[in-house]
């Protein structure tokens, strides 16, 4: 039987494995090493942030829901190797990476934005200490919502799989796309913008016990938008 990576593009393939390995390595390591405390992303400010979790968060994935991993890997195994094949595995590796980044740093920045908001600074001083959050008023919703703003992770590879959703979307923006719910093919410059807005309206409305992070996927497709623009990449002109 043949394997599911042959005849798969370098760097979809190893992404795949290394998020694979980081998954089984997340169960197995847990009664020695926690995983999910030193890889995922934290606030910058947070006591718990070390510079190379920018990088990887991204191979990180819930670990109370097997789904989270499951459609990324699936989008990232089904829209990566057009992508791939398309800008050379050079310049896509730069892009899955970049997007990330870009993910994490707008995701960061809103958290920045509503810490401010409520302290008038972007760092707590004594952070560790639980009454600190009680310090700014607001009673203990407020103070909740501050302690899981500073203090909560940020995982997964859905930032970099959104900017290969739009860097897909602006070089094949006639590919019929089948989408679950939806019985009949849409094309992808439909779909995508759609599913782009959506996050944003999620993002900024926060409803209760949402604990997906909008606004990383909106990073990951503004900075894959803005790829594509800088590097100047062409649509195919010979793909159908």
């Amino acid at each position: 039987m043949q394997s599911p990576f042959a005849n798969m593009p370098p760097v979809v393939k190893n992404l795949l494995i290394i998020n694979i390995i980081f998954y089984i390595a997340m169960f197995a390591l847990r009664p020695f090493f926690n995983m999910e405390l030193y890889f995922s992303a934290y606030y910058f400010g947070s006591p718990d942030f070390r510079p190379w979790q920018i990088i990887t968060y991204m191979f990180m994935h819930s670990s109370k829901d097997f789904m989270h991993i499951l459609f990324n890997m699936f989008a990232l195994y089904s829209f990566g190797p057009i992508l791939e094949g398309t800008l050379g595995s050079k310049k896509f590796f730069n892009f899955y990476f970049l997007t990330g980044i870009g993910a994490y740093l707008l995701n960061m920045g809103w958290h920045a934005a509503e810490i401010h908001a409520i302290t008038g600074s972007f760092t707590i001083p004594n952070s560790q200490v639980e009454a600190s959050y009680f310090a700014y008023g607001g009673g203990e919703a407020q103070a909740a919502a501050l302690y899981s703003l500073y203090n909560g992770a940020m995982v997964g590879a859905s930032g970099a799989i959104f900017g290969i959703l739009v860097g897909f979307g602006m070089l094949f923006p006639n590919l019929e796309l089948m989408i679950m719910f939806i019985p009949v093919p849409v094309k992808a410059k439909y779909i995508i913008p759609v599913y782009i807005v959506l996050e944003l309206f999620l993002g900024v409305k926060q409803y209760s016990g949402d604990s997906v992070a909008h606004f990383a996927h909106l990073g990951g497709a503004l900075f894959g938008f803005l790829l594509i623009k800088l590097w100047g990449i062409k649509r195919p002109n010979n793909f159908y």
